[in-house]
């Protein structure tokens, strides 16, 4: 065979054995790279690794490294190691730990130049600092600060060659220049510089680059200049002078800029030229010195995000002049196609977005991903040799000697590897020559699984487990055979003497009473065919007189499908009877109880069978078969209930099939009863209203509202739903059996939770309902009198102190909200948008929602109120002396229907304003300082403040209106830097770790 035929457990091709059958590779016999692999090559740099997301430290230290000016001044950089050195010497049994930035660094160069390891870990230089190495900072201002950090440190030294290197080498001056229009006045404001920030917006060239970062400002209008000489504002001119540089000039391209229709950074993957000689005389303020500089230095930031990506250094060697590619732990020389400075391949960036690379001259370049260019001044002094100071020279060879060692071990682990690999080989050819079990021959029934796993070096063989396989009898289900191998009596002994398990399957395992039942199972599928077309035909012939048997239509449509499902669930309980097999059990019980739920409604004739375990009434579901095909079905359904062709019908159903229509023409009666004698109820408009008291009585009688909807079903639709048979008045009484409502509330915002009543009508409900509270309103008015004077009388009175707690917790849960969606409306063209401009957010008809909730399907229950035997779905309140005011359902719609322009979203009480300034700038594009917010006329603009102290409540809409963006992009930076947003936490981060060291 060419592969393995699984079904035959005699093959015993394609297991796995041809890895040890074929040619001796001691590679395989072992996972253990060769340990010279992680050497250093002859003449070659030595990497850093990569702990996560510190790519972008490792591109500055390689850069620093090659920096022979800032690398001696380290070395010479006094250290406590050094007096040891020089006495009794760092002791051997204790690992080398650095206490400074000064000390990390000296020790990292020392490795650096002279350690044999391929690449090192750089964990404590990092740790040291305090950066998460899960989390990629912002490069350019992790230079920024490290230099700043390193500038402090060293300015404590004594020796001013230390004291001075980062002055001398990347400390420029420039002098920010305003000259008044008017007298001519020039004021100076000299600076320190260590980088040049310039814009790459807009240029193709650096030489572009440097000529805007130096231009003229005009300060005009309101942005005038107040003149000393003038003692007034003045127009002015600023611009920025040079007045020295250093000798290592770095440019920081400004590739991250601030996006305002997103609210964060983005990359400007824009192509910029650069030269590798940069004259800077002509931009210089002295036109008499020497300002020609080589490119010493490219910094690269590979992908289109500006908050991912990776960090690669290309370097020029300054003793030969030669480029090379750090990256991370891999380095690269760079010569002849390969020299292409700035030019990496960005990561993950479709290749239709690529912009085409400009044409380059000789000695140029340009590069879409630099992000920093490091200039070196030209000079024809030879290159400075560094060497490294002895004490850390004991502390690299120490190093040394314990990667020597590693590199002794890994060979030796490997040697070792390769011997018990060959005698495994020879092993395990000896026993797949004597695997295969002769004719006649005693056998073993075995996993092919396990026989794999054995013949897999990578895999250690566990004891043998044989259990997956038995039936219930406790011997080899013949449906396991496809997945076992029978293989010699020999190899079987051998195999379970080295690695244990069972039980042994040998040649009577096999399962005599399970391979009977599986042919029993398979006659009866092929003649399930036959028996199909014989009661096909059956059912054709038309049974006369009271002759046949009643089966139910579904069940005849499906019982070949049954049939055959009941012989699969016969055949799957005798594979699966045994507990062990398949993993989990409980689960597996779990699975065969929905099984048995879902046959219980499938069984075959019980479609026709009523509640009382009678024939049904329904005629149209079942017919009449013959007895010689009800014969063939009951073979295949022994259990299903037999109903002859005389049999009568249920007695109980036929009396509740009339009792139901005796009731469906009572509630008819009893609806038309009801709507005819309570007109005025039925009819919103026929109502009386307290907001305008009807002259003709002075008193009004009050019922719940909720009342009143749940009556109009019924008398709507009598049929469907359950007459109404009390009035449920306690739901607008306190506990102590007063009322909740004032009658000012009663004539707004509580008018839609109660119903009035005429006199005269309140006298048929009491008839027809039974009432539990009256509740009535009398109007007094002295004749002549003014209607401002008129009383209005409750009976029960109001209970002020339930009325107060009621109020108190409606407005405390206004402002204890979570989750609650309020909704956003975005103003355009200073056109406010108020409710009032959307009348359909206003106008609410009570009979329209009761036309939709009447058209439901019928079962489908009202989703605030559940109303059965006149009670009602509970809602929780937390006010004792008012629960039962809420326990009996009154609704009220608070449902805000959205209008074009707004925008839901989720908030809560606790949140801050600014917090929900961020969620609009991702909903609306908006950024939060470009953001007015009003609500109700009311300015929102203390950003700490939260919106429950606001008052935010749910439903609310709050109006935004968006300030036009302004083009300057460094001031959004500075305002984003101060507001908390964008990369600003990275530079608090780096801060807080290095101030911290």
């Amino acid at each position: 065979c060419r592969r393995n035929c699984r079904g035959n457990p005699n093959c015993l091709v394609g297991i796995g054995e041809h890895v040890w059958l074929g040619e001796i590779d001691e590679n395989s016999f072992h996972n253990i790279d060769d340990p010279n692999c992680e050497r250093r090559k002859k003449n070659a740099f030595v990497g850093l690794t990569n702990l996560g997301a510190t790519c972008y430290v490792n591109t500055f230290l390689q850069m620093w490294f090659l920096n022979l000016e800032l690398r001696q001044a380290l070395y010479l950089c006094p250290s406590a190691h050094r007096d040891c050195a020089a006495g009794e010497g760092i002791p051997k049994d204790k690992d080398y730990e650095p206490q400074t930035i000064c000390e990390h660094l000296q020790y990292l160069f020392a490795l650096l130049q002279n350690s044999k390891r391929r690449y090192i870990d750089p964990s404590g230089f990092v740790k040291a600092l305090g950066l998460d190495t899960g989390q990629q900072q912002d490069a350019q201002e992790f230079s920024k600060l490290f230099m700043s950090l390193l500038e402090d440190t060293l300015s404590k030294q004594k020796n001013p060659d230390v004291r001075n290197i980062v002055q001398k080498q990347f400390c420029g001056e420039y002098a920010y220049v305003t000259v008044c229009n008017q007298c001519g006045r020039e004021s100076k404001l000299v600076s320190k510089f260590y980088e040049l920030e310039l814009n790459i917006q807009g240029h193709k060239q650096l030489t572009d680059c440097i000529t805007e970062f130096l231009k003229e400002e005009k300060l005009e209008g309101d942005n005038r200049y107040f003149c000393e000489t003038c003692q007034s504002k003045q127009n002015a001119t600023r611009k920025i002078r040079l007045l020295s540089l250093p000798c290592t000039l770095n440019l920081q391209l400004m590739r991250f800029v601030f996006d305002r229709q997103t609210g964060h950074k983005k990359k400007l993957n824009t192509y910029i030229g650069f030269s590798e000689l940069l004259d800077m005389e002509p931009f210089m303020e002295q036109k008499n010195g020497v300002y020609v500089y080589e490119l010493s230095a490219v910094l690269i930031h590979r992908g289109v995000s500006a908050y991912s990506g990776h960090y690669i250094a290309h370097v020029k060697d300054p003793q030969t002049g030669e480029w090379y590619k750090f990256n991370d732990e891999d380095i690269e020389k760079m010569e002849g196609k390969k020299l292409q400075l700035g030019i990496e391949e960005d990561l993950a960036e479709p290749s239709k977005t690529q912009t085409r690379k400009p044409k380059c001259g000789k000695g140029t370049h340009c590069s879409r991903n630099a992000y920093m260019l490091v200039y070196r001044l030209q000079t024809r002094e030879k290159s400075l040799t560094v060497e490294v100071p002895a004490f850390l020279q004991e502390l690299v060879e120490r190093d040394n000697c314990k990667f020597e060692e590693w590199c002794n071990e890994m060979a030796e682990m490997r040697k070792q590897s390769v011997a018990r690999g060959k005698i495994k080989h020879e092993e395990v050819k000896e026993l797949y020559k004597r695997l295969p079990a002769e004719a006649g021959s005693p056998y073993d029934f075995i996993s092919l699984e396990w026989l794999q796993k054995w013949l897999d070096e990578s895999t250690p063989p566990k004891p043998i487990d044989n259990t997956a396989c038995l039936c219930s009898h406790g011997k080899l289900h013949p449906d396991k055979i496809p997945i076992m191998k029978r293989i010699s009596e020999y190899v079987a002994d051998f195999f379970y003497r080295r690695y244990g398990g069972g039980p042994r399957l040998n040649v009577k395992a096999l399962c005599k009473d399970c391979v009977v039942e599986r042919c029993r199972i398979l006659r009866l599928k092929n003649q399930l065919n036959e028996d199909y077309k014989t009661v096909t035909n059956l059912l054709k012939i038309t049974v006369k007189g009271n002759d046949g048997f009643w089966v139910g239509k579904a069940s005849l449509r499906s019982w070949r499908q049954l049939a055959l499902e009941q012989l699969n669930e016969q055949d799957e309980d005798a594979e699966h009877s045994n507990g062990k097999m398949n993993g989990n059990t409980q689960n597996k019980d779990e699975s065969n109880e929905e099984k048995r739920e879902e046959e219980e409604e499938l069984n075959f004739n019980e479609d026709i069978v009523c509640p009382h375990g009678d024939l049904c009434i329904l005629e149209n579901e079942r017919r009449v078969v013959s007895k010689e095909a009800w014969e063939k079905l009951k073979q295949y359904f022994p259990k299903a209930p037999e109903f002859p062709n005389s049999k009568e019908c249920c007695s109980q159903c036929k009396i509740l099939e009339r009792e139901g229509e005796e009731n469906e023409a009572l509630h008819k009666m009893m609806a038309s009863e009801q709507k005819t004698s309570l007109q005025n109820l039925f009819h919103d408009k026929c109502r009386p209203c307290l907001g305008s008291w009807p002259q003709e009585t002075d008193e009004l009688y009050i019922v719940s509202q909720f009342f009143v909807e749940e009556w109009r079903k019924f008398v709507r639709r009598p049929t469907r739903c359950s007459p109404v048979s009390s009035v449920g008045n306690s739901a607008l009484l306190c506990p102590h059996g007063g009322l909740m409502f004032t009658y000012a509330s009663m004539t707004k915002e509580d008018s839609k939770l109660i119903a009035l009543i005429w006199p005269s009508e309140w006298e048929r409900i009491q008839k027809l309902f039974v009432v539990d509270h009256v509740i009535k309103i009398t109007r007094r008015q002295a004749p002549g009198a003014d209607p401002e004077s008129t009383l209005y009388i409750s009976e029960p009175q109001l209970c002020p102190e339930c009325r107060e707690g009621l109020l108190c917790q409606q407005q405390r849960d206004l402002r204890e909200y979570t989750q609650a969606t309020i909704y956003i409306h975005k103003v355009v063209d200073n056109k406010k948008v108020m409710k009032d401009a959307a009348p359909e957010l206003n106008v609410s008809s009570s009979e329209a929602e009761e036309e939709r909730e009447e058209n439901k399907p019928e079962g489908e229950q009202d989703p605030d109120f559940n109303q059965a035997n006149g009670g009602a779905k509970r809602q929780k309140v937390s006010h004792q002396n008012y629960v039962t005011y809420q326990k009996q359902g009154i609704r009220r719609s608070t449902r805000h229907r959205k209008v074009r322009g707004e925008k839901a979203l989720l908030v809560s009480a606790n949140q801050t304003l600014k917090e929900l300034k961020i969620q609009i700038m991702h909903a609306f594009s908006v950024a939060p300082f470009d953001q007015n917010l009003s609500i109700e006329g009311k300015i929102l603009s203390d950003d700490t403040a939260t919106l429950g102290s606001l008052g935010v409540i749910p439903e609310s809409v709050i109006l935004l209106k968006a300030d036009e963006p302004i083009a300057d992009y460094a001031a959004m930076d500075d305002v984003m830097q101060g507001e908390g947003l964008g990369w600003g936490q990275g530079g608090r981060f780096l801060t807080t770790g290095i101030l911290g060291d």
